[in-house]
């Protein structure tokens, strides 16, 4: 019968890429097997539930197949009507050419860019071992899932995929199983023109379980290959299955034309004349695939059923972790969290990692579902919590991760953290690394996950480690992603802000921008203000000259605005720490602190301005660094660039 399965995905997915005269037909008719096998005979979930917090993950590392995925889903009793796949890659169809999170039922990320998705599921697989060890008891047993990616040679290839492998296999995460579909095809023909690798050894340095030289294609071969990956619990599990591509398909069949286009009309009625469908008839599903797959869906019920009364009985036994349950899953924040902040005062100079770092304590003493870590640069970051042990191999309970130096990886990974559910995990590395980084925070914004980011070390003023650690592009480069918040302190009361902003935003990530250096606490006139984005810091709102600046040159600008004070030049100053959201206030609020029709309108950035034209208007002076930096120290940089007072008040002075 899971034979049978197999074909009908094969033909359901080969009807809707020609119907859609788009789409990659070859994945899901060569994993056909593969995932009949997981949906039917291997795999816990509920389709009537697909939020099952004890349900087995699937992840499609390999996204672009996403038919098969539609396919199993529609067949196994989700949210799918045929009506929805006949409308693959169309306008609001419930079928998008890649798989969505939040967008399908049945989806448990968003996968397309290759490799994404088993990094994903690498955090995926962490994380049930963290909310194991922290909710289930010696009476109940409440998670207890696998974690099961589908990746192919594209994925394989790709950079992400060692970094998060590797990690995998240091921390041992058993429950973690990949299937690679070993088909030996890449777009530009076959893989033994650039990965001719051994792959199985490659894993297994890693310490993982190598099964090689499964059947992809003999549904007996790969269930026993996923039973015994099953049994292995101190590490994840490769399963290298051999398939081929398009397999069925009379001219197509193991050729890289089946990749990423349709097979024809009259290919598609070779397919199913040999693997036995009516080949005249679209979109076909035998009666007896019906009957199964009610049965199917009932036996998944009744699973779930089981699970929910212990879930009852370990709520009523443990009232205090189901509290902490239900917080961690809503993400409930303390209703006294800016009091906790409050508590937090210094009126010295202070770099504001520092000043994050002491708040990011205090939110981990209040919040117990926030975990995290960095790319090794903990002690710089200022991201480790003392009070808290760390994640290792033989310990699950800390809350600290050592990434080591996987930027890529960790930002996927945390992805994974974050859709699983019930973690809220930050991470960090200095700012100019955010572009290792830079395609998981994509994928984080676009999913809708609340990570929350620590970017230090943010600018020119990184001094001696020279131009290839000072950031320049990068603030610019994480604003103009849509839905991230971008929020740069300029002193220890912008980072409570920053941080209050960053634990309330639930529908996207934050990245906080953070000095090495030691900035002064500012006094301020509208600190009442501070959370709108942008605010006066001092001077008055009559005067019709604006000093804009973020960050550590918010205090550039306040030192710039007494020299010109001296001179009877009347200015106010301007901190801009959440350039979106200060762009989201009434325009008489703007236009109250930076009008365009000022006399004179003043940018100070210590990284290029593009992104600030839109508030500066025509009457404008802009000081930026529009070139990488240069090695030596901070001060002498920031002079050399024309970064300091003296010189902007000049220039100032000489053009009004």
């Amino acid at each position: 019968m899971i034979s049978k399965f197999a074909n009908v995905v094969k033909g359901i997915s080969a009807d809707a890429v020609e119907k859609a005269n788009s789409g990659h037909p070859g994945l899901p008719i060569g994993c056909a097997e593969i995932g009949s096998v997981l949906f039917t005979k291997i795999m816990k979930y509920n389709p009537a539930e697909p939020e099952w917090p004890n349900r087995d993950r699937f992840v499609l590392s390999a996204g672009h197949g996403s038919m098969l995925l539609y396919s199993l889903l529609y067949l196994s009793g989700y949210d799918l009507s045929l009506e929805d796949l006949k409308n693959f890659r169309q306008i609001n169809s419930k079928t998008p050419g890649h798989p969505e999170y939040g967008h399908t039922a049945g989806v448990d990320t968003t996968t397309g860019p290759l490799g994404q998705g088993f990094a994903n599921a690498v955090g995926m697989a962490v994380s049930e071992r963290i909310l194991a060890e922290k909710y289930n008891t010696e009476e109940h047993k409440i998670i207890d899932y696998n974690i099961y990616t589908l990746m192919g040679d594209g994925c394989m290839m790709e950079g992400i995929v060692s970094e998060a492998a590797s990690y995998a296999g240091h921390l041992g995460l058993g429950k973690l199983i990949a299937v690679y579909d070993n088909n030996q095809i890449s777009i530009g023909g076959s893989t033994d023109i650039t990965f001719t690798e051994d792959v199985g050894a490659r894993f297994r340095a890693y310490n993982w379980h190598v099964i090689e030289d499964v059947d992809g294609h003999d549904v007996q071969s790969v269930e026993a290959a996923l039973k015994e990956a099953n049994k292995i619990n101190d590490k994840p599990t490769l399963i290298i299955a051999n398939t081929k591509i398009a397999c069925g398909a009379p001219t197509k069949e193991g050729k890289c034309s089946a990749h990423g286009a349709p097979l024809g009309k009259e290919e598609v009625k070779g397919l199913k004349e040999n693997i036995g469908l009516p080949s005249n008839e679209k979109f076909y599903v035998p009666d007896e695939i019906k009957e199964y797959t009610k049965k199917l869906e009932k036996q998944l019920n009744a699973n779930y059923k089981r699970w929910e009364a212990e879930f009852a009985d370990w709520a009523d036994t443990n009232p205090e972790l189901k509290k902490g349950w239900d917080k961690a899953n809503n993400l409930e924040l303390p209703s006294n969290l800016k009091d906790i902040f409050a508590e937090l005062e210094n009126n010295k100079p202070e770099a504001t990692r520092n000043s994050s770092g002491e708040f990011l304590k205090k939110a981990a003493a209040s919040i117990d579902y926030l975990v995290g870590g960095s790319a090794d640069l903990a002690p710089s970051n200022k991201t480790y919590l003392d009070d808290y042990g760390e994640i290792q191999s033989n310990n699950f309970k800390g809350r600290n991760f050592r990434f080591g130096v996987r930027e890529h990886a960790m930002a996927a990974i945390a992805n994974g953290i974050s859709v699983n559910r019930g973690l809220r995990p930050f991470i960090s590395t200095f700012l100019v690394f955010s572009d290792y980084m830079k395609p998981s925070v994509r994928m984080a914004a676009l999913m809708k996950q609340p990570i929350i980011y620590i970017f230090t070390h943010d600018s020119i003023y990184v001094g001696e480690d020279g131009p290839t650690h000072q950031p320049v592009e990068h603030i610019e480069a994480l604003r103009i992603i849509p839905n991230l918040q971008v929020i740069r302190p300029a002193d220890l009361e912008e980072s409570r802000s920053a941080w209050t902003q960053a634990l309330e935003k639930t529908d996207g990530p934050t990245a906080l921008i953070l000095s090495r250096q030691a900035l002064p606490q500012l006094n301020k006139n509208k600190i009442e203000n501070i959370d709108r984005g942008g605010y006066l810091v001092s001077g008055t709102v009559d005067a019709d000259i604006s000093l804009i600046a973020s960050g550590s040159e918010v205090s550039l600008a306040v030192e710039t605005a007494k020299i010109l004070k001296e001179q009877n030049i009347g200015t106010k100053v301007v901190s801009v720490l959440n350039r979106d959201k200060f762009m989201t206030q009434p325009e008489i609020y703007i236009d109250e602190l930076i009008s365009i029709d000022n006399k004179l309108n003043i940018l100070i950035e210590a990284g290029v301005s593009s992104g600030w034209y839109q508030l500066l208007g025509k009457n404008c002076l802009v000081f930026s660094v529009e070139d990488f930096g240069i090695s030596g120290p901070g001060k002498e940089v920031a002079k050399k660039l024309n970064l300091s007072a003296d010189h902007i008040a000049e220039k100032i002075m000489q053009k009004i």
